[in-house]
């Protein structure tokens, strides 16, 4: 898209996908600290970042960049959870159910007037 309209991207580290722990963890253990993080905020395993910081992170960028483009169409890019993690500081209904019906790709449009959340659309269609 920033091809096409001939626009500069710009790279937000804090945007990265969560760190889960300090070693390799196998799928069914990701899930399951991927649940009691929902549960509990400041879960994490051993080396790992919980949901709660992660989504302070990613809002610091975020805040950031919506007050210099207020009133103006921005894309943003992450992965599902730090998505996930940022639609829910705005709105509680974006939760763990919601992260785990999402298709990979996905894309939502979010819609904010200042810094409040007013409307959300999903407008990928796989």
């Amino acid at each position: 898209m920033a091809e096409h309209l001939k626009l500069d991207i710009k790279a937000f580290e804090d945007l990265r996908e969560r760190h889960f722990a300090s070693y390799i963890i196998e799928n069914a253990e990701l899930m399951s600290s991927i649940r009691e993080s929902f549960n509990d905020p400041n879960y994490t395993l051993p080396g790992g970042e919980s949901n709660a910081a992660c989504q302070k992170r990613a809002i610091s960028v975020l805040k950031p960049i919506l007050k210099e483009h207020r009133g103006k169409k921005i894309v943003v890019g992450t992965h599902g959870l730090v998505m996930t993690l940022m639609m829910n500081h705005f709105d509680p209904a974006f939760d763990l159910e919601f992260l785990n019906q999402l298709k990979k790709p996905d894309i939502y449009k979010m819609q904010f007037e200042d810094l409040e959340l007013e409307e959300v659309t999903r407008i990928w269609n796989a």
